[in-house]
């Protein structure tokens, strides 16, 4: 729903609501307290829920996918780039945008590239090697980091890329993979 990060709506059948309260300490009857949901939190969340709920589903899909093809059209034309759009299964299901290189043949890493995106101005992030989602031994609670398989690609998220952001985003990974490919060749 976009709304506060710290909010959230607890919905659903009056026995599993009432089970929920009673994880809370000590048992007070009410969710907001015993939680610390401000009244900004609150608030924001009851905006962003009557935002959600008037917005053109179909038309904010479109324009979310619409941006992840403007990107993945710009870092295509970098030879040996290769991407695909995809709606996660779990957790937030906005259109995502993966792209792939050859990291041992260009010798750069999905952690470079990530770092260069951090470094520029303005700061880009994506989902990379650092972020858990990405790595699959954290999402199977094993977080021995030896056990972690390193991604092969990074993944840019539609839902929080802001109209015209996506030229941007998908010029400066052009620049970036297009001077890594091309150092690579040398």
């Amino acid at each position: 729903m976009r709304g506060p990060q710290c909010s959230g709506l607890l919905l659903g059948r009056k026995d599993l609501v009432e089970a929920a309260l009673m994880n809370s300490n000590p048992r007070e009857g009410a969710v907001c307290r015993p939680m610390k949901v401000g009244k900004e939190e609150v608030i924001g969340c009851m905006t962003a829920l009557e935002t959600w709920l008037n917005l053109d589903e179909k038309k904010i899909y479109a324009e979310w996918n619409d941006r992840v093809d403007r990107i993945r059209k710009l870092v295509e034309t970098v030879a040996g780039v290769r991407t695909d759009t995809f709606i996660p299964d779990d957790g937030n299901r906005y259109p995502t945008l993966r792209i792939y290189w050859d990291q041992q043949a260009w010798r750069y890493s999905v952690a470079d590239c990530v770092q260069e995106l951090r470094a520029g101005d303005p700061v880009i992030e994506v989902l990379g090697a650092d972020n858990p989602s990405l790595v699959k031994a954290v999402r199977e609670g094993k977080p021995n980091p030896k056990e972690r398989k390193q991604p092969d690609h990074i993944e840019l998220v539609s839902m929080t890329i802001q109209p015209g952001e996506e030229i941007i985003v998908g010029q400066r990974l052009r620049a970036i993979l297009g001077a890594a490919q091309k150092k690579s060749a040398a």
